[in-house]
């Protein structure tokens, strides 16, 4: 449960209520799917996902969090409460899978047993599963939407709600979020940056209207894809945790 305790301690710091950290909890309303992005393997930024369904679920509010794991693995997680397996058994894919993301798991696992609306669900389609990731586990988001928002952590490409790709490449997947909005659900998106690892207590929330949002995104996300940069980033995302 250290872990935990470091997450909630961290959430406690005035470092997110002075930069606007709170509008993330807004967001999540009933009906809602909130993505918050990643760069897999980065600590950081499991603790911040980990602050943020503490920050929520402190008012014994009901959550649904999603994690990206082959759905395949979910009768495993159900089994973890039981007490029938351990989170080693779960197999996780080695470009997702570190410590911190296990303990992740296990926390969230035990933290069950004190919100009895607090519920842990696999996405991912797993290698067994012969489709398109971006879409399977987008149906697997909707089919969870309800009187509990869904908090999702996922990489941080599939929080773009917008790419303009290069006309020149044919097959043009739509990433998770794109997906969610064009089907007209509240998603919310926010992918993560952090620019220096000895630094990760000075968190701020990034507005989509500030002039750092596209620099930033372009220069962390876009630069990984044949794709246009965009000059503004209203409508690719809600914000940047940086």
């Amino acid at each position: 449960m250290r872990f935990l305790i470091f997450v909630t301690l961290l959430f406690s710091s005035s470092v997110y209520a002075e930069n606007g950290y709170h509008r993330i909890l807004a967001g999540m309303t009933p009906n809602s799917i909130t993505i918050i992005g990643e760069t897999h393997r980065r600590p950081e930024a499991i603790q911040f996902f980990q602050s943020v369904i503490t920050g929520y679920t402190q008012k014994n509010k009901c959550l649904t969090v999603a994690l990206e794991i082959a759905s395949s693995q979910q009768s495993l997680v159900d089994e973890i409460k039981q007490g029938k397996a351990t989170v080693t058994d779960i197999e996780i894919t080695s470009v997702i899978d570190h410590p911190p993301f296990r303990v992740l798991i296990k926390d969230l696992i035990e933290m069950q047993n004190h919100h009895d609306c607090l519920k842990l669900i696999a996405i991912d389609a797993g290698l067994e599963l012969k489709t398109n990731r971006d879409e399977w586990m987008a149906i697997q988001l909707t089919d969870k939407v309800g009187q509990a928002p869904v908090l999702a952590l996922l990489g941080n490409l599939h929080t773009l709600k917008k790419v303009d790709w290069n006309p020149a490449i044919i097959k043009k997947e739509p990433y998770v979020a794109e997906i969610l909005a064009a089907r007209g659900f509240n998603v919310k998106s926010y992918p993560q940056v952090w620019q220096d690892r000895a630094c990760n207590s000075k968190i701020r929330l990034i507005s989509v209207d500030e002039s750092d949002a596209s620099k930033l995104l372009n220069a962390d996300l876009f630069a990984l894809l044949n794709a246009s940069k965009p000059e503004t980033v209203t409508d690719i995302i809600d914000g940047i945790v940086l």
